[in-house]
């Protein structure tokens, strides 16, 4: 199962496609939101935002505005994007959302190339109960995963859908695993679900694109083995906007390779898709269910945008006028 996951989701990566235009093979989602009403806000974003006694309009004002006021900014965006083949507004999308209902944008862009320093001499692991990811994952039950590597992004979705299927609530050779994500078990070692930097990243997705940004940026390789030098890649501004960009645009290569759906002209699904992780599964999972509908003679279901890709969207004029 897990080889036949990981088979479908290779794609070639860098195929640019013509913004507003169709990939060939692939239905054109429009522009603009799917849900007349913004879908709700989860809890947790509710109350990070009510402890520190902000409104997430506050929030997103802070973030549009770093960015229209901030020429360097935009130019690194705009730099990132054409490395990896994606409009800019992709990028501006995604900061808006991380920013307006995660954390707060800092307010100058100099504090995260500082904070980014201070990661290099922390004591950090990717480790659980003392045992690094990277051994964990040589266990036999990750085997196909190896035997299946393409990408880095193939091979770190094949490691995750290992610890749902074997590891995940369940008691193997009798230890116990806890019931959580992959990533909040081996990659945040400060507390669980955390995401650093401008780019609101976690460690597990940068190295799921590591490849892929040493070969169109040119910057090192990632290891899960120094987790130092991962926090420090994506606290650094300039870094961060390309594993952005690697992850925005394998999202719509998903789509449209396994999904027959080109998103590239919709900032709000590919906010979403940064926003709720797993692209390529969420890819298969609505090919399925369109296969389905397909056979029941109904109309196929195109992809939506929630709460965070609905404010994207909601918001395009802006945004995009604050990237000019």
């Amino acid at each position: 199962m897990h080889a036949f996951l990981a088979r479908l989701a290779v794609s070639a990566f860098l195929l640019v496609s013509v913004a507003g235009l169709p990939a060939a093979g692939a239905t054109l989602v429009p522009p603009g939101n799917r849900n007349a009403e913004q879908p709700a806000i989860p809890y947790g974003a509710v109350k990070r935002t009510g402890d520190t006694r902000g409104t997430f309009e506050a929030k997103y004002r802070k973030i549009r505005d770093l960015i229209a006021g901030n020429s360097e900014l935009k130019g690194k965006i705009k730099k990132a994007a054409e490395a990896y083949g994606i409009d800019p507004i992709h990028i501006v999308g995604a900061l808006v959302g991380e920013h307006t209902y995660n954390v707060d944008a800092m307010d100058r862009l100099q504090t995260y190339y500082v904070k980014s320093l201070s990661y290099l001499t922390s004591t950090i692991d990717f480790a659980y109960k003392g045992e690094d990811v990277a051994d964990f994952v040589r266990r036999p039950q990750f085997g196909d995963c190896d035997g299946e590597r393409g990408s880095d992004e193939q091979l770190w979705t094949c490691r995750e859908g290992v610890w749902n299927a074997a590891f995940r609530g369940k008691t193997v050779g009798g230890e116990s695993f806890p019931d959580k994500r992959f990533g909040a078990v081996f990659f945040q070692p400060f507390y669980a679900g955390q995401t650093f930097g401008l780019g609101q990243l976690n460690p597990m997705t940068a190295l799921s694109v590591s490849d892929v940004v040493h070969r169109v940026s040119g910057y090192d390789e990632l290891d899960a083995r120094d987790a130092n030098k991962v926090y420090a890649a994506i606290m650094d501004p300039d870094k961060t906007l390309a594993y952005m960009a690697a992850v925005l645009r394998s999202s719509i290569d998903s789509y449209r390779t396994v999904a027959g759906f080109d998103i590239s002209a919709n900032p709000g699904l590919t906010a979403t898709l940064y926003n709720v992780g797993n692209p390529r599964q969420r890819a298969l999972a609505l090919a399925t269910e369109n296969k389905r509908r397909a056979s029941a003679g109904e109309k196929p279901k195109l992809p939506e945008e929630n709460y965070y890709g609905w404010l994207v969207n909601d918001k395009l004029d802006e945004l995009k006028a604050a990237l000019r």
